[in-house]
């Protein structure tokens, strides 16, 4: 009788055989989970008590403008984050608690990733900790959990793929970079960064014990599956001409971003990541490239690499934010290490004050803690200037995600008291411009309930959805000067001035009535794209 065969082990890449469930690291590390589930919850339940404190965010708006528009692309994003707006729309409602429930949930979410990178890389109770209370309490990612953007989203696309990286060195089961693959693909449905991210973990196996995976089909597979995910969006974005690529060829030209130089580029990151983060991300990449990290050390490829791709390509200060918490995760364990005996075990709660502490007196810059005039005044008494990631950010009072939370309920009962006014054979042909997404996208927000029609605008998507059934005889514009629409109208009045404390500037210019004796909408469109 033939004897059965049995499969032969999974690789390991030379790695150490894990604990059993049953040992004590193992126990310390369950334990050490309903630490990292204590400190989520208290980061979920921390952003949403501060959720509709203010108002919507410009992007926020023009997130939902997008629902109403499902496509598999936009100028300026995949599609991912206005499926999401449309179905919290559809099932939650769009007030600021439903909106915001999200990037609260994904900040938790990314809190308990974290920590699960922490034990797959062999963290016990103290480390996996640490690298959740660090990841919780960076300044940046306080903020992006705070508003409904992408970037809430990517950063669990970015950690999920990591784990799942190690989870592949850890058992030899390459069957996982199928998952990869799943989600890598929607995370380029989310952001374009996830690219980034990818080309990060290429260059980690090809300088790792994971470079033999190329010479079997499952990373192969995965990558294909990714490529497929992302294929729609590929389509569209050939369809539409690629606008992508020409909204950021107009931005690189137009120099609307700040550009740092290499070490402007790091001091940023002190600030963004948090000072006391400092020494325990420098931690991980030592972790990451010392003999005991070396089994792991793919992710400290792909997090140098992140950061000096965006460094070289003079990205945002925050572009890099979504690397660190794997940094930390590291970081986490070498402290946990350090600290394990004697004195040194001090360091542990000294660490973790630290992080609350700083944390909570840079908490208002990134939630809406203080009302607009005493953060002001908490501002100007800072010892130092806050960064900008825009030039027209520095223009505002406050610092630009709160600043582009005001004035828009009043600029659209201002446009709604101009449009009232109209005589009615006027008002029957008169459209409403918006020179930005976020002016247009309040306007569609608030505008039904004072019986506004919806805006039109050339700026990014709104300029794809066209002119609806505007004739241009009567446009009202929000977001311009009488002196520029001079120049394309046959005449301009002031409807309305604006003037909200801790609105941006430009959303404080007047509402203005613009005339044409000869509307012609139709040859004037293409002039008025804006992509930038």
């Amino acid at each position: 009788m033939r004897p059965l065969r049995t499969k032969g082990p999974r690789r390991t890449y030379n790695a150490s055989v894990n604990a059993s469930p049953a040992s004590p690291a193992s126990s310390s590390r369950g334990s050490a989970l309903r630490y990292v589930l204590l400190i989520a919850g208290a980061k979920l339940v921390l952003h949403l008590a501060f959720a509709s404190r203010y108002g919507y965010f410009g992007d926020e708006l023009y997130y939902l403008a997008c629902a109403e528009h499902l496509d598999w692309g936009y100028v300026d994003q995949p599609p991912l984050i206005a499926l999401v707006a449309w179905l919290v729309r559809h099932t939650l409602g769009d007030s600021l608690l439903a909106l915001r429930a999200v990037p609260a949930l994904a900040g938790a979410g990314l809190v308990v990733l974290t920590g699960l990178v922490a034990r797959e890389m062999g963290a016990r109770a103290a480390g996996m900790a640490l690298a959740a209370l660090a990841t919780a309490c960076v300044p940046v990612l306080v903020v992006m959990h705070y508003l409904f953007t992408m970037n809430a989203l990517e950063q669990l696309f970015w950690t999920g793929c990591a784990l799942i990286v190690l989870r592949i060195i850890n058992t030899g089961n390459e069957r996982l970079w199928l998952w990869f693959g799943v989600i890598a693909g929607l995370g380029l449905q989310a952001k374009y960064s996830m690219a980034i991210f990818g080309a990060g973990a290429c260059v980690g196996v090809l300088l790792g014990p994971l470079r033999s995976t190329l010479a079997r089909r499952w990373i192969w597979l995965g990558g294909g599956i990714a490529a497929l995910i992302f294929l729609p969006n590929v389509v569209w974005n050939v369809a539409h001409g690629w606008p992508f690529f020409e909204l950021m060829a107009n931005i690189r030209e137009g120099g609307r971003d700040v550009q740092l130089s290499p070490l402007g580029y790091l001091a940023a990151q002190v600030f963004l990541i948090g000072p006391v983060n400092l020494p325990i991300w420098l931690a991980g990449l030592v972790f990451f490239f010392s003999a005991s990290g070396r089994r792991y050390r793919p992710l400290g490829w792909t997090f140098v690499f992140v950061l000096v791709f965006f460094i070289a390509t003079k990205g945002k200060d925050y572009y890099a934010a979504p690397v660190f918490p794997i940094a930390l995760a590291a970081g986490g364990i070498l402290l946990e290490r350090l600290s394990e005996r004697g004195r040194w075990r001090v360091l542990r709660p000294v660490v973790a004050v630290l992080l609350v502490l700083v944390t909570g007196l840079l908490l208002p810059i990134g939630l809406p803690i203080l009302s607009p005039d005493a953060l002001t005044d908490y501002i100007e008494a800072l010892p130092f200037e806050l960064p900008a990631a825009e030039h027209s950010h520095r223009a505002a009072k406050i610092p630009h995600h709160f600043a582009w939370q005001f004035g828009w309920e009043e600029m659209v009962r201002a446009v709604a008291d101009v449009y009232r006014k109209l005589p009615p054979e006027d008002r029957e042909k008169a459209a409403i411009f918006g020179s930005n997404f976020a002016n247009a996208g309040a306007v569609d927000l608030f505008g039904p309930r004072y019986g506004l029609p919806k805006a039109i605008g050339g700026h990014q998507s709104y300029w794809l959805w066209g002119p609806r059934d505007a004739t241009g005889a009567i446009v009202i514009v929000l977001g311009d000067t009488p002196e520029n629409l001079a120049r394309s109208c046959d005449s301009v009045e002031v409807g309305a001035v604006l003037a909200h404390p801790y609105a941006r500037p430009v959303e404080n210019r007047p509402v203005l009535v613009c005339r044409n004796e000869k509307p012609d909408v139709a040859a004037a469109w293409p002039r008025l794209k804006v992509w930038r």
